[in-house]
């Protein structure tokens, strides 16, 4: 009965059931959630500023953020756990309540898992060196011979340069977080990456530039992953992203990351 109260309860907070739906529920991964006390997080810590660990195995970014405020709100200790990019949609269910940290809507991932409502619209673009941003403006002028393309391996950006270049090197790099560094050494001519990571990095790297930000190649969406037949969990992750954008806590946290 304490399980089920605590469930009315958060219901209430999000406002999108009554009691009496509450206590229909079948049991299922909200009622393992609250029971331990604790939200597993998956998240790769390699794509900010969304997610990021440090060497010392400090988190930091976007999501993390709004993973502690998320657990907070359900009265949770948040507990980050490492994937990869690769393993990400695996991992969910097994390793972790949900994963969080920038993931694009692909429908290989949704055949393994649940996506929340989307929270962003983002899209593929091109960041390189500054002085060559007139060379990669199109996808024409970037896919010649000769033109090395950096990608990190098993996500969206690795799918998207291996599908539509076909004459442009791409070239696999291990490490998300050392990525832009090929770059500024002149190893790689460009990388192809979420708009949202392109204007962050060039921040970072006043050598970098972003190329078309606002007009990207592509049209895609960010949400959340749930395991297959979530529930209430996933009702619940749903009322919070409404909830914090009516709030503010959403517009807050972006803009303490993005500007």
């Amino acid at each position: 009965m304490k399980i089920v109260a605590l469930v009315v309860a958060l219901l209430a907070v999000f406002g999108f059931a009554t009691a009496s739906a509450a206590t229909r529920a079948e049991p299922g991964p909200a009622d393992t959630v609250l029971a331990r006390g604790e939200l597993r997080v998956c998240s790769t810590g390699d794509y900010r500023p969304f997610t990021y660990r440090d060497p010392a195995g400090r988190w930091s970014g976007i999501d993390f953020d709004l993973a502690g405020d998320l657990a907070q709100r359900l009265g949770l200790r948040p507990a980050l756990v490492q994937t990869t990019w690769a393993r990400l949609a695996g991992d969910v269910g097994s390793r972790c309540d949900l994963a969080m940290g920038g993931i694009s809507v692909t429908a290989e991932r949704a055949r393994l898992a649940t996506y929340s409502t989307p929270y962003q619209r983002d899209g593929k673009t091109p960041i390189t060196r500054c002085a060559d941003v007139a060379r990669f403006g199109t996808l024409a002028q970037i896919d010649r011979p000769g033109v090395q393309v950096v990608v990190n391996p098993g996500g969206t950006n690795e799918k998207f340069a291996r599908t539509r270049l076909r004459q442009a090197t791409v070239l696999g790099h291990p490490d998300n977080n050392t990525i832009f560094d090929e770059l500024l050494a002149g190893r790689a001519d460009l990388m192809i990456t979420d708009a949202s990571e392109t204007r962050w990095q060039s921040r970072q790297h006043p050598q970098l530039c972003a190329v078309h930000p606002d007009h990207p190649f592509t049209d895609d969406e960010k949400a959340y992953l749930l395991p297959h037949g979530s529930g209430l969990l996933l009702g619940y992750v749903n009322g919070w992203l409404r909830t914090i954008r009516e709030d503010g806590t959403y517009a807050a946290v972006t803009r303490r990351w993005l500007g």
